[in-house]
């Protein structure tokens, strides 16, 4: 059992994790940014330490974090979501530093953490993906496919290649709203994930958001169930139905067993 983590995020996941341990009578470390010094998981944790930056780089700052981790203490890291919890080198940042990343590993994490090569193991388990770039794409090859697309009608996303939670994405209609979307989506990538590659895929439209949950050991895997997150505004989730109440059952076992083969695959 550890006996000190650092909760490397802020808000509400900061808050859950703080009363996870406290439930668990683990000790708790929680970061703020200069301008988070009120904020409510900093008030919980059993010590609070202020980082120099202020708004969502401070969180980004890997050195930093460790700094605080080894300065308190700390056995274990835990990410959260958002920020850098699907980053693979702050995973192995942790893994140097003697500290326990509390997450998948950091050869996971570089696999899922790249969309483009998410899409590419997706592929290899027999799971259908949309149509889109093999990579990150210059602004040219971003034209050229949305070009592709536009001769049956259909828009694109950009999505960020790194990262997730509806930042660094955009749909595109028209051809001349691409080059101010391909710059918003970069910009927005690297201020929340420290990555501003972009990738683009075909645009499905009036799409629901399934999400299958998954829990592995290195061992075996196992699903939770899925959760509908259709409910959305500017890419951000509003409201989580589970199970979904739009899934018909035969689909619904065919979801699963794409996420398990995938997940599976990796350990």
């Amino acid at each position: 059992m550890f006996k000190k983590v650092l909760i490397a995020n802020r808000g509400e996941i900061a808050v859950r994790l703080v009363r996870a341990l406290q439930d668990l009578g683990i000790a708790s470390v929680a970061v703020h940014a200069k301008d988070d010094a009120q904020a409510l998981h900093a008030q919980l944790a059993d010590t609070a330490v202020a980082l120099q930056g202020t708004g969502p780089s401070a969180y980004l700052d890997i050195p930093a974090l460790l700094a605080v981790a080894k300065a308190q203490g700390c056995d274990a890291v835990h990410p959260g979501y958002g920020f850098l919890s699907e980053r693979a080198d702050f995973a192995q940042a942790c893994a140097d530093a003697g500290l326990v990343f509390i997450g998948p590993t950091s050869e996971q994490l570089a696999l899922f953490g790249d969309k483009a090569r998410a899409r590419d193991l997706a592929q290899q388990c027999d799971v259908p993906v949309m149509p889109g770039s093999a990579g990150a794409v210059t602004l040219a090859e971003a034209q050229a496919f949305f070009a592709e697309q536009a001769k049956d009608g259909a828009g694109v996303m950009i999505k960020a290649i790194g990262g997730g939670g509806g930042r660094g994405m955009r749909a595109v209609l028209r051809a001349e709203d691409l080059p101010e979307a391909h710059a918003r989506c970069m910009s927005e990538a690297k201020a929340a994930f420290g990555v501003e590659g972009v990738y683009v895929e075909r645009l499905m439209k009036q799409a629901r958001h399934i999400e299958i949950q998954v829990l592995g050991d290195g061992r075996a895997v196992a699903s939770l169930g899925e959760r509908e997150c259709t409910l959305q505004r500017r890419f951000q989730k509003l409201v989580e139905i589970a199970p979904s109440p739009s899934l018909p059952e035969a689909l619904r076992a065919r979801i699963t067993q794409a996420a398990l083969r995938m997940a599976q695959q990796v350990g």
